[in-house]
């Protein structure tokens, strides 16, 4: 557990380092927005969240069904996850915020696709 990392994980330096890249200012781990958006980019209201596939619940349905030890405490733990996880989201909505939210392996994989994404939330507003 000491291994997993809060803010600076993979996924979210290669999302930043991209969007550096193409002029994109932020600002991370943002503590003034509720549930501390991974990166937020406050010119344009736009919070995005980088979202591990176990922590956050990727395939809920199926994957809860793998979980073999301490099966009880997982279930709980992820289940609360994924709700605060629409609490925050929706919180932010509410305060004109557009939230984004990006699982790991699809910035992974589809880096370019995820920058798209932000840069077409971002040509909307």
């Amino acid at each position: 557990m000491q291994a997993v990392k809060s803010k600076d994980s993979q996924i979210e330096l290669l999302l930043r380092k991209a969007l550096w890249a193409k002029g994109y200012r932020y600002r991370k781990n943002c503590k003034d927005l509720i549930g501390k958006p991974d990166i937020v980019l406050t010119k344009h209201k736009v919070a995005i969240f980088c979202d591990s596939e176990f922590w956050h619940g990727y395939d809920w349905e199926n994957k809860k069904l793998e979980i073999k030890s301490n099966r009880q405490f997982w279930v709980n733990k992820i289940e609360s996850n994924i709700k605060r996880d629409a609490d925050v989201t929706a919180e932010l909505q509410k305060q004109n915020w557009t939230v984004l939210r990006f699982w790991g392996n699809h910035i992974k994989k589809d880096l370019l696709g995820c920058i798209k994404i932000i840069e077409d939330v971002i040509k909307e507003k």
